[in-house]
């Protein structure tokens, strides 16, 4: 077993790191979760049966465990928000974690993609991270996430329009700024 796991760490390991971290922003997390990955995966390998590749297998695990983990998240958050009364607390939890724009180069472009990324939908958010950051195809990307060709370019599409809106909305807001 010690072989099959050196393998795909060493074919894989940073992209799925990369792909966890973009979901998550918290590089602690996403190595825990990665983790995490790397035990499902050697638990499951005999029952892995070549339908796929070894990557998108791979990507498939560690998505599931993203979506576990923000679903634990949820439930957390939603005891805290009961346990606390918010209303006459006027306190916030703040997240001390570097975000993803202050770890990007200081490139307001890149920055506005990060930004503009988190207001997707988890969906949309995994399509643009596999296909554009990871460079997945079409089809790998449609067998990570268990779904049909057309719903990933039908996602993709729309993902891509709703950050394209964004940052035009963004530049007419920089020309109106600097006209006064």
């Amino acid at each position: 077993m010690r072989p099959v796991y050196e393998s795909l760490y060493e074919k894989y390991h940073q992209d799925l790191f990369n792909f966890i971290f973009y979901m998550v922003k918290n590089r602690e997390q996403t190595e825990d979760l990665v983790q995490e990955v790397y035990i499902k995966v050697l638990d499951s390998y005999t029952q892995f049966n070549g339908d796929s590749s070894e990557k998108t297998w791979l990507f498939s695990i560690a998505r599931h465990v993203t979506i576990d983990f923000f679903r634990k998240q949820t439930r957390k958050r939603k005891r805290l928000l009961e346990f606390f009364d918010w209303d006459n607390k006027g306190e916030q939890l703040i997240d001390n974690q570097p975000l993803p724009e202050e770890i990007a180069e200081k490139n307001e472009d890149i920055q506005l993609i990060y930004h503009y990324l988190e207001k997707l939908s988890v969906d949309q958010k995994s399509v643009i991270i596999l296909r554009y950051i990871q460079s997945m195809s079409i089809q790998e990307t449609a067998d990570i996430l268990g779904w049909t060709l057309s719903k990933v370019k039908t996602t993709q599409h729309r993902g891509l329009k709703l950050l394209q809106k964004w940052a035009a909305e963004h530049r007419e807001e920089g020309k109106r700024n600097e006209a006064k």
